[in-house]
């Protein structure tokens, strides 16, 4: 009986401070201003955040465990630190050309076919400018690996993004590894710089030339760059003969078109005839595109995009044996880009005149002829010039003495003969 009172008065004691223990949890709890009940939901979610979350700790997770009572907030992983900041929000660079106010601007199309004005160049001119270095935070300093100038040209073509092919590359180093602790300006000049090319943006590949400065630094470079625009200019060429081709259908169709010349210039006229030697099919209307077509890639792996610029409707109704048909299209009014012929040995751009004729029953019949583009510019090498205004005087002067010469003068010419 002693040991059966004695025990029930060590559970009745361990029960007595069991309650008295869990009073004092659930006083502390209720200070820290959170419920019991709302403890346990949040350490049943933490424990379920444990199982999924690589963040959480092992001591954190060990510390839930052993102290149910904990406070959640006092159990969480610590916050990462936050990262640094980068080069580019301590400092900016900023490309000026010399020339920026008086040079001329030209509009350029953009991949995402937005026209855009760039400073437009030519072969061999001068590039010079400053590169502005502007820290944004003066008290501090900017450490750096070498400060840097490039010119680069090169084509992108579109199916091999990763593959910068580089025909003009250009460097001039303007700093040497150091630090800065001020804004600070460097003077650049590239000389007569060669750009065989002409800047082309199309379907399936683009050619660009443009400014990069970079701050070279050990985790992440600050890099400025500046598109322009270059311009290839030719001269009138010296053989330009016309085009005169007779095609159709035996016994159905025979036609024989005719244009003035195979070159023209970007603000050119096409004027041509139509003849119609046969016709025994019904004819509704007849049509004249201009057709660009570009075509990149090498080998096995080329890739033609043909693109129609104009559609210029010279003919509605049934023509008859012996009809001619006047052509006149003036090209000053269409997107067009001198012809380019394997350019880089990565692409080509030409363009042709495709003559369509569509007879009652919506057949088609058409034919193709190439003609060539150039570029005619307001800057013209002195040599041609010059021989340009001989050429002019030559003309004038036995113009002038035509027009001088009297009726009289003529008959006795005539006489004479």
């Amino acid at each position: 009986m002693r040991v059966a009172g004695l025990v029930a008065r060590v559970r009745g004691a361990s029960s007595a401070a069991g309650e008295k223990g869990a009073r004092a949890r659930r006083a502390s709890l209720l200070r820290r201003g959170c419920h019991p009940l709302q403890r346990r939901r949040s350490a049943r979610a933490w424990r379920i955040a444990i199982a999924f979350s690589p963040r959480a700790s092992g001591l954190a997770a060990a510390a839930l465990w052993q102290r149910s009572d904990a406070p959640i907030a006092a159990s969480l992983p610590p916050r990462s630190p936050i990262p640094p900041r980068q080069a580019s929000e301590s400092a900016e660079l900023e490309l000026v050309l010399s020339d920026a106010e008086s040079r001329r601007r030209a509009e350029h199309k953009t991949e995402d076919g937005k026209k855009e004005k760039y400073f437009l160049f030519y072969d061999g001119e001068t590039v010079s400018g400053r590169v502005i270095l502007t820290l944004k935070h003066p008290n501090k300093r900017l450490e750096h690996q070498g400060i840097k100038v490039e010119f680069i040209g090169q084509i992108e073509l579109y199916y091999d993004r990763g593959n910068h092919h580089e025909f003009v590359s250009l460097v001039k180093d303007l700093a040497r590894p150091g630090e800065f602790t001020q804004s600070q300006t460097f003077d650049f000049e590239f000389t007569h710089v060669e750009k065989p090319y002409e800047s082309y943006t199309g379907q399936n590949v683009k050619l660009r030339y443009f400014l990069r400065a970079t701050i070279s630094r050990r985790l992440n470079d600050v890099v400025k760059e500046m598109d322009i625009v270059v311009h290839t200019l030719s001269t009138y060429p010296e053989l330009n003969s016309s085009i005169k081709m007779e095609v159709g259908i035996e016994d159905c169709l025979h036609i024989e078109f005719e244009y003035n010349k195979s070159k023209y210039h970007l603000k050119d006229v096409i004027v041509g005839k139509i003849y119609f030697l046969l016709v025994r099919i019904k004819i509704k209307h007849m049509e004249i595109d201009i057709i660009k077509r570009e075509t990149t890639g090498t080998g096995p792996n080329v890739y033609h995009e043909n693109d129609t610029i104009a559609k210029y409707e010279i003919m509605d109704g049934a023509p008859v044996r012996g009809e001619s048909i006047p052509i006149r299209l003036f090209l000053a009014g269409y997107e067009l880009t001198p012809t380019m012929r394997d350019i880089n040995k990565k692409f080509s751009v030409r363009y042709y005149l495709n003559l369509v004729l569509i007879d009652e029953e919506e057949r088609r019949y058409f034919k193709q002829q190439e003609i060539v583009l150039w570029r005619k510019g307001d800057i013209v090498r002195k040599s041609m010039s010059h021989q340009a205004a001989i050429a002019s005087q030559r003309f004038e002067g036995t113009s002038s003495q035509m027009e001088s010469r009297t009726p009289n003068q003529s008959a006795e010419n005539n006489g004479r003969q």
